[in-house]
């Protein structure tokens, strides 16, 4: 383990419950950068064009929510430390990926993300391609070291991250979202596309931290039901916010093109149920998630402080 990851390790396994949610936030994202730093090193010897797409395209920054879930769930859990940390580094780099090919002409054809070009703007369509499908294949690798993580727990977390990521997740709610395009789409409709294409794996970052915990005791079914629950309401909330932001925010605010789903013709939360009820929309999902967190066994109840505050995170956000 290098020195900075060490670093940023230490700094965040020191904020506890007793730490302000801004610092232990902050602490959390510089770990998640220091993960992603050391499994996706800038150069390489071999193939040094496709480690820098990789590079520009995971470890440019943001908010990084993704791998706080996976922390803050394995606060609940008393989950381990090494399993927590190789989930949310691979569950962002399986987000960078998305977010790579999402942007390419062939999908949202988008030029600005998190302040800066596209990976296929800066190194090309084909090279951008390469990197997401590297960065992804990546995830799995980081999810299975030779040591560290026992191989039962290697699989289940590679099960959950897998589904959320393929057809019954992330790729089947983005083939949805192409092919109603164009079209008006119900509220219902839009909340089954997007528990795929943005919810399942916010759900799953959830779900992976929930695993760390390791060995199955009698309590872990309704550990398991209650976060199943927080996951799938926040996963569906944070798409209703994006969808407002996109026709509230400007494009500095986001670090990416505002009004893109209008432009698209895109169905959205905003425009199936009009800008306030979306935001109504919003708090209720985060209320659910919430609520859904006061039926865990106590224990687990009282160290969920994260999850809560994570909620009012993605909800409240600007940007």
């Amino acid at each position: 383990m290098t020195e900075t990851l060490q670093n940023a390790r230490t700094q965040a396994e020191r904020a506890g419950a007793d730490v302000p949610f801004e610092d232990w936030m902050r602490q959390h994202q510089a770990r998640a950068q220091a993960l992603i730093a050391h499994h996706v090193p800038q150069a390489h010897p071999v193939v040094p064009q496709l480690h820098e797409a990789m590079h520009y395209a995971a470890a440019q920054g943001g908010k990084r929510v993704r791998p706080l879930l996976v922390w803050a769930a394995g606060e609940c859990v008393r989950a381990d430390e090494a399993a927590l940390d190789r989930a949310a580094c691979a569950v962002e780099l399986v987000h960078a990926y998305s977010l790579v090919h999402d942007d390419l002409p062939c999908m949202d054809d988008d030029v600005l993300r998190r302040g800066q070009p596209t990976t296929h703007v800066r190194f090309g369509e084909a090279l951008a391609l390469l990197a997401g499908d590297a960065l992804q294949a990546l995830a799995y690798e980081v999810l299975t070291p030779e040591a560290g993580v026992a191989p039962a727990l290697q699989a289940r977390l590679c099960a959950l991250l897998a589904r959320a990521s393929g057809a019954e997740g992330m790729a089947g709610g983005q083939t949805l979202d192409i092919l109603s395009t164009g079209g008006a789409i119900s509220g219902d409709d839009l909340m089954h596309m997007h528990s795929r294409k943005t919810g399942a794996l916010l759900k799953a970052s959830v779900m992976m931290g929930a695993a760390c915990a390791g060995q199955v005791t009698e309590r872990q079914p309704a550990v398991e039901l209650a976060l199943e629950v927080y996951g799938e309401a926040i996963g569906l909330a944070f798409q209703v916010v994006d969808d407002i932001l996109d026709v509230t925010a400007d494009s500095a605010t986001l670090g990416k093109t505002a009004g893109k789903d209008a432009q698209q013709n895109k169905s959205t939360y905003v425009s199936a149920l009009g800008l306030d009820a979306a935001r109504q929309l919003a708090l209720t999902l985060r209320d659910k998630a919430q609520s859904a967190l006061d039926t865990l066994p106590a224990a687990q109840c009282a160290s969920s402080q994260r999850l809560r505050e994570l909620a009012d995170l993605i909800v409240l956000r600007g940007h």
